[in-house]
């Protein structure tokens, strides 16, 4: 049995192929089955099938396909199950196409080289055309354009593994193919020259050249890269065995972050004239520098709609990606964003490993214009405090283009770096009108021309305020425009004491209207969400604030009348917006009890997440209390969705307990505290963490919680090692061991002495790091904490191995190893066994080393940490080579690099390099 979705929609059942029915049962099916196994809410299966075109009962309408789907799908043995929130496809992730072929080509990254060609190969050959070829709508395009991108992902993987081995001739004619469907793409273009040259097809090798060149220059207006053209030169002067040489990876991560574009655009067109001359400076002149234009003018007045519009119509000029970022520059309910975390923000996208993010600010900064270099990239830092903001995101090489938008002017830019500035006005009073045309048709204010006039004068040519009220008067099409403009001249009437000549007390005009004119349960969501830090929020955090699992709704009349943006099934509001919503939710009596909701919702969701990252955790994590009623936390199933719920949920957990800290909820925010550090701990968010543990500590010291102080400070002593604070994470981790020794508190005893030892060995004190680690290992065997007790162990092997005392190194390494192995912990078997081959190597046991090593690979691949898989297997190329066996630890050393592929920074950098060494040694 397959459930195929890479061509069109089928369920093969043996050699019979089951009549699913029409489109619309088929876009469920597709849905479900493109997570199999996994829960889909219901409001999220909804927005799938119907997006904005929901039926009046979407829930109703809905069920006759799910029942259908039910009956045809039971003799294959599939299962539509409801399970609370929602509806999972029960069937096993390799009966899915799309499931399996993802699933080979993650196994192709951790495989050595004919295993990868063997993998990749099998997945390619589950594409039977255009997937999802029979259905349509939002979801189906974003999913299919998903899939195109992994497959251009997977062939180019495919052929990097036969170039390497020598066989890339062998698919010249189906990479040549793939052009059709990839026509700009200039790694493909780079592996057809190199494909077509090795099968003795130079000359059309070289009019494959000249026809992309031609595409690009038509399409794009721009040259092919440095790469590209170097081969070409390489094609026309050498013979083709110097193409069989293995190129630079150029598929490394490719950001694509622009945010829809905001329909209708209208007007600012001498604007986009001034970018267009702009973008066609880009990598001119012989300093080469970055080209950055300054967008500034007042709030609502349409900045970032412009830049986001002009970002999509060059996006295609800038083939190596378009990254976003919202500074938060002028956020009414947070604080702008620090440089430091804005670059961690940039080099996250670029596919930057967290391992490999330095700490510092200029660190940060210089490793940014090192990966930027040479590559033709658009850089929009959308809604800038002041240029001291952006300064550390702007390349310092020409084939860049940097866009900012601000309330301020900018001038340090404008003088520094010689930025464009841009300043933006009110709208003139044609596209004005022009705005309100395209939303409500020529025929409708032709119809009410003085209605038409009153409407656009309270709005003041404020894009903003234009597009609510064209978003108010679109949505009710009956209602005659004369009427929407009275009831706005009365709201400016009352307003009229208060006006000051700001946009936002014309905009203030707007949004009574728009407030007025909405039903009830709308209303009351509008307010509630002005409790919510933002800057978005996802759908079912929406439900728990506001105790309504119907949101959906509300938030797609408020989404109507522009009140409300949407994007990737998150929700955010302009600035101003938030800020009359937070006015507004002053008053709502439901107030208390929506914030303590919103808060539960984050505490849950948190704790859950925790908990699948750290199942072993000694102590576990502190347990919140009862949700209230209408609450609907999410809780991500496994460690791959809670990193993701981390990842995505991040900003607003920071402002959750920010919120909780003054407002009094100290309790909340030590339970926060406690959740909230692994994920920054894993993403090496230091910074971000010794603000949250602050936080903690002073909860913790005002509740008179000394557990909750030992946790805090242990916090801020790990987040200090990680920034080299040592003297300061040495004071914080003195002060936790003293008071739970006061407090008779031995698991926390336990962790101080563990984090001590980790400290000892950054600064190099190995005895007094395997001192800690033994009385850690003492604690936890009295309290008999299994997994305490084994990574203990193996740190007091380690640190043994590294004092040269071998044989206890060995014996406390296989201790760890059993008691990893007996609880089911993939990563304290990974460091165990990977300590006790270190161990082994350095007694000269060369083969126990060996094998050691190859249990360590094993288990971090199960853990699924790739950059301990690359690590270990450098380790096992060492031990291969003591031993003799030259071949297999170059062939060992070829696999780590390969599992390095797609790292970048300087410890990938280092380890690249140090493996090469070790290849070149070699030969």
């Amino acid at each position: 049995m397959e459930i195929r979705l890479l061509g069109p929609v089928e369920v093969q059942v043996g050699d019979a192929r089951l009549e699913i029915g029409s489109a619309k049962p088929r876009l469920v099916l597709a849905v479900l089955a493109a997570s199999p196994g996994t829960l889909v809410p219901v409001e999220v299966l909804m927005d799938r099938v119907w997006g904005q075109e929901l039926p009046g009962r979407p829930a109703a309408t809905l069920y006759p396909y799910l029942s259908k789907l039910r009956k045809v799908l039971e003799p294959a043995g599939i299962e539509i199950v409801r399970r609370s929130g929602g509806y999972l496809c029960d069937v096993a992730a390799a009966d899915v196409d799309v499931a399996r072929f993802r699933d080979r080509v993650r196994a192709a990254k951790e495989s050595d080289q004919s295993g990868a060609i063997e993998l990749l190969d099998e997945a390619l050959a589950l594409w039977r055309g255009r997937p999802l070829a029979d259905l349509s709508g939002d979801w189906v395009d974003s999913f299919r354009a998903t899939l195109s991108q992994e497959r251009l992902a997977g062939w180019l993987g495919l052929a990097r593994h036969r170039e390497r081995a020598g066989s890339l001739d062998l698919i010249a004619d189906e990479l040549l193919a793939l052009t059709e469907d990839y026509p700009l793409s200039e790694p493909l273009a780079g592996y057809v020259l190199s494909a077509l040259t090795l099968a003795g097809r130079r000359a059309e090798a070289l009019d494959h050249y000249a026809g992309l060149r031609e595409r690009l220059a038509d399409e794009l207006g721009v040259e092919p890269g440095h790469e590209l053209s170097d081969l070409h030169t390489t094609l026309l002067r050498s013979p083709p065995a110097r193409l069989a040489e293995p190129r630079r990876d150029t598929t490394a991560a490719v950001p694509r972050q622009l945010p829809a574009v905001a329909r209708p655009f209208v007007g600012r067109v001498e604007h986009l004239k001034r970018l267009d001359e702009l973008a066609d400076t880009v990598g001119v002149g012989a300093e080469g520098a970055a080209v950055v234009a300054a967008i500034t003018g007042p709030g609502g007045i349409g900045k970032t709609t412009l830049a986001v519009h002009w970002a999509h119509q060059v996006a295609g000029r800038f083939p190596d990606g378009q990254l976003y970022l919202n500074l938060r520059g002028f956020d009414p309910l947070g604080t702008p964003m620090p440089p430091s975390e804005a670059v961690r923000g940039v080099l996250d996208a670029l596919g930057q490993p967290p391992q490999d993010i330095p700490p510092g600010l200029e660190a940060r900064a210089a490793l940014f214009r090192s990966l930027v270099a040479g590559r033709r990239v658009l850089v929009l830092l959308d809604n800038a405090r002041d240029a001291e903001q952006v300064r550390p995101m702007l390349p310092g090489a020409g084939g860049c283009l940097v866009l900012v938008t601000s309330r301020n002017a900018l001038t340090g830019l404008v003088a520094e770096r010689g930025a464009e500035p841009i300043c933006l006005d009110l709208l003139a009073a044609a596209d004005a009108r022009a705005l309100l045309q395209a939303r409500l048709t020529e025929e409708r204010l032709a119809a009410e021309p003085t209605a038409v006039d009153n409407l656009l004068r309270p709005c003041g040519g404020l894009p903003l305020a234009l597009a609510v009220v064209a978003g108010r008067a679109a949505r009710y099409p009956t209602q005659p425009l004369a009427e929407l403009a009275d009831q706005m001249a009365t709201i400016q009437g009352r307003l009229d004491a208060f006006d000051t000549d700001d946009p936002r007390t014309t905009i203030r005009v707007v949004f009574d209207s728009s407030y007025d004119a909405l039903e009830p349960e709308a209303q009351r969501t509008f307010r509630l969400l002005g409790l919510h830090p933002g800057p978005d929020i996802s759908l079912t955090a929406a439900a728990s604030l506001t105790g309504n699992a119907e949101v959906h709704i509300a938030l797609r009349q408020l989404e109507a009348a522009h009140l409300v943006t949407a994007q990737n099934g998150r929700y955010g509001m302009h600035d101003l917006v938030r800020v009359y919503a937070a006015g507004l939710a002053e008053s709502d009596p439901d107030r208390p009890a929506a914030a303590r909701r919103m808060l539960d919702h984050y505490l849950w969701g948190s704790y859950t997440s925790e908990r699948s990252l750290t199942p072993h955790r000694t102590p576990p994590p502190l347990v919140p209390p009862p949700v209230q009623p209408g609450v609907r936390p999410d809780e991500p199933a496994d460690i791959e969705a809670a990193v993701a719920w981390f990842a995505a949920e991040r900003p607003i957990l920071l402002r959750i307990v920010q919120f909780a800290a003054t407002t009094g909820l100290d309790a909340a925010v030590v339970q926060l505290s406690d959740t909230f550090g692994t994920s920054l701990w894993q993403r090496k968010l230091f910074d971000e963490w010794i603000t949250v543990e602050d936080l903690a500590l002073s909860a913790a010291e005002r509740l008179g919680d000394r557990a909750a102080v030992i946790m805090a400070r242990l916090g801020m002593g790990r987040a200090c090692i990680g920034l080299g604070r040592y003297a300061d994470a040495s004071c914080h981790l003195e002060a936790a061991l003293e008071i739970a020794r006061d407090s008779g508190d031995p698991v926390s005893e336990a962790q101080c002495h563990q984090l001590m030892a980790a400290l000892h060995e950054h600064q190099l004190d190995y005895a007094a790091a395997r001192r800690h680690a033994q009385e850690a290992c003492e604690l936890h065997t009295r309290l008999g904490n299994a997994a305490g007790r084994g990574g203990s162990l193996n740190q007091v092997g380690w640190f043994s191995a590294l004092l040269g005392e071998y044989d206890e190194a060995v014996s406390a390494c296989q201790a760890a190893i059993a008691i990893a192995t007996e609880i089911g912990s993939d990563r304290g078997q990974g460091a165990a066994w990977d300590s006790l081959g270190y161990a082994y190597h350095q007694t000269g046991d060369h083969r126990d080393a060996v094998d050691a090593y190859r249990h360590a690979v094993a288990a971090w691949r199960d853990a699924g940490d790739q950059h301990f898989v690359a690590d270990t297997l450098a380790h096992l190329g060492d031990a291969l080579e003591s031993a003799g066996d030259h071949a297999a630890a170059r062939r060992t050393w070829r696999q780590a690099l390969d599992t390095l592929a797609g790292f970048a920074g300087p410890a990938a950098v280092q380890a690249r390099s140090a493996l090469a060494e070790r290849m070149g040694a070699s030969r």
